[in-house]
């Protein structure tokens, strides 16, 4: 696997080695499988997605399956849950608390920082085009970045992964109130190449998820990052 860091999914910590709920989550599911995790040099997320549709990596962390990645992917058990999240500031809160949907959105042309890359859901994939066409979205390359851009005011929404947007927010000293409505929930999966591994690596992989729920090592290193 080739890292991006993601805080607090993946990071470099004080030591200078890798950390986070996804990199510990990894290593305890291949140890279990009987697994090596091999970690590469880290890459830009949409260089890392080339390079896995390549052939070149063979896994990918904290993966929602989708059809198109059926045809090059197998995707495990799943091992944590992920939620997408709409925030604002606490003075816009009440301003907000009515979204309901990106049309909603549109229509009231509110600007929206988003994402560069990744996948969030059906409903942000159909309104995607017309946000692009309507300039109505701001995309931003890293979590760090998107949450300067929402503190200088570029937008007064941002979108992305919950658990890393408070989290980046944190760091920054910057203060969200969330929006009610969720545009998606989902399980994470570990997405492994078709082309690299097998159907027996599958098998080993998601029979170690099992038993590592069930004696609750998962559940534990979930809970130690304030997640379920």
């Amino acid at each position: 696997m080739a890292p991006e860091p993601w805080p607090p999914y993946i990071f470099i910590d004080e030591r200078g080695g890798l950390s986070g709920l996804d990199y510990e989550l990894a290593q305890a599911i291949m140890k279990e499988a009987g697994c090596t995790l091999q970690v590469q040099m880290a890459l830009p997320s949409l260089r890392r997605q080339m390079e896995f549709r390549q052939g070149k990596l063979d896994l990918t962390l904290g993966a929602s399956e989708t059809p198109e990645r059926r045809s090059f992917a197998r995707f495990s058990l799943p091992y944590r849950n992920e939620t997408v999240g709409l925030f604002t500031s606490p003075a816009n809160a009440a301003r907000y608390r009515s979204l309901d949907g990106f049309e909603a959105i549109l229509r009231q042309r509110i600007m929206l920082l988003t994402p560069r890359g990744g996948w969030y859901g059906d409903s942000y994939a159909r309104a995607l085009p017309q946000l692009d066409a309507s300039g109505m979205r701001n995309p931003f390359g890293s979590y760090e970045l998107g949450m300067r851009m929402f503190k200088a005011g570029r937008a007064e929404v941002i979108m992305g992964d919950s658990a890393a947007l408070r989290h980046e927010a944190q760091r920054q000293g910057v203060t969200l109130a969330a929006v009610p409505w969720v545009p998606f929930r989902a399980p994470a999966h570990l997405m492994l190449n078709a082309a690299s591994t097998s159907a027996a690596d599958l098998a080993r992989i998601n029979a170690a998820i099992t038993r590592l729920e069930q004696n609750g090592t998962l559940g534990a290193i979930r809970a130690r990052y304030g997640l379920n």
